[in-house]
């Protein structure tokens, strides 16, 4: 029996997807299904497991000192969030109003961090909020303090750090979304009389809102894992979800309840995406990219 051309054409497609799917199967479910697997398994005496389930990996989470440590991690990625929108949205949307060759330098100059290695650029933040630093003389030059403000190794260093590492998604998802809006509708809006503030909540708001969902999910989902910037910046004194599994991890040793913490982590990653994608209503993820 021949094969038709239609059917050679269908397995030669299916065959470039293996790969694909392999890789898939082997780096990530797997990893994900030894990790689930593990959360219920009890922790040896010494090293390793037992193959003996329990749900206490689970129980012990729900002690004050965890739950304290997953509001702090939400509370960060929350008040980071809420920056990150304040000053990316505004950005993103004028960004978008400007010339193409304005958009190409933009574009360029946001991209230029990303070239240098993230731990670097957040040392650099250390020598610009250290006691003495850049900014303290600054503030000090203005006239605003007599003595360094010590903004080193505290919560707002924290705060700043995880804006400035994730501002870029922000601003080119609402960028994204206002280069492709019509601004006809926008000039409509105000030629029937509508004010510049209805007009951006009722038009433009609107049409860039799958951009800003976007960028939110962008940066709040990692701002709960981005526990090397805590460490950096706050001097451990900020403590996140991130923190507390590398701690079991490498000081502890309880890879159960490591585990464990890493599928609460992800399932409160997994709601954020799927609230989102009822509220855009995207069936799927292409929305992210």
């Amino acid at each position: 029996m021949k094969t038709t051309p239609q059917k050679a054409k269908n397995r030669g497609y299916w065959l470039t997807l293996l790969p694909l799917y392999i890789f898939t199967l082997i780096f990530v479910a797997g990893p994900l299904v030894y990790m689930v697997v593990l959360s219920f398994l009890k922790r040896a005496e010494g090293w390793g497991v037992t193959n003996q389930f329990t749900l206490s990996n689970y129980t012990q989470i729900l002690q004050p000192v965890y739950l304290a440590t997953f509001a702090d991690s939400l509370k960060l990625a929350l008040i980071s969030t809420a920056l990150i929108v304040l000053v990316g949205y505004p950005f993103g949307y004028f960004m978008a109003r400007l010339s193409p060759k304005g958009k190409q330098r933009m574009t360029l100059a946001l991209m230029v961090p990303f070239w240098t290695n993230s731990l670097i650029r957040l040392y650099g933040w250390i020598i610009i909020l250290r006691a003495n630093g850049p900014l303290d003389q600054l503030v000090m030059a203005l006239g605003l303090s007599d003595k360094p403000l010590k903004l080193l190794y505290t919560y707002p260093a924290v705060v700043v750090g995880m804006v400035y590492a994730l501002l870029q998604f922000m601003i080119f998802s609402v960028y994204s979304s206002a280069e492709k809006m019509d601004w006809s509708l926008v000039e409509a809006a105000r030629d029937l009389g509508a004010s510049p503030a209805r007009a951006f909540f009722t038009v433009t708001l609107k049409l860039t809102l799958p951009g800003l969902l976007s960028g939110v999910i962008l940066t709040f989902i990692p701002s709960m894992g981005l526990f090397f910037i805590a460490d950096i910046l706050g001097g451990n004194k900020v403590v996140l979800v991130g923190s507390l599994i590398q701690d079991q991890l490498i000081k502890a040793h309880n890879t159960p309840f490591a585990a464990a913490l890493s599928v609460v982590l992800m399932l409160m990653t997994t709601l954020m995406i799927a609230l989102y994608r009822k509220i855009s209503g995207v069936k799927d993820l292409e929305g992210l990219v």
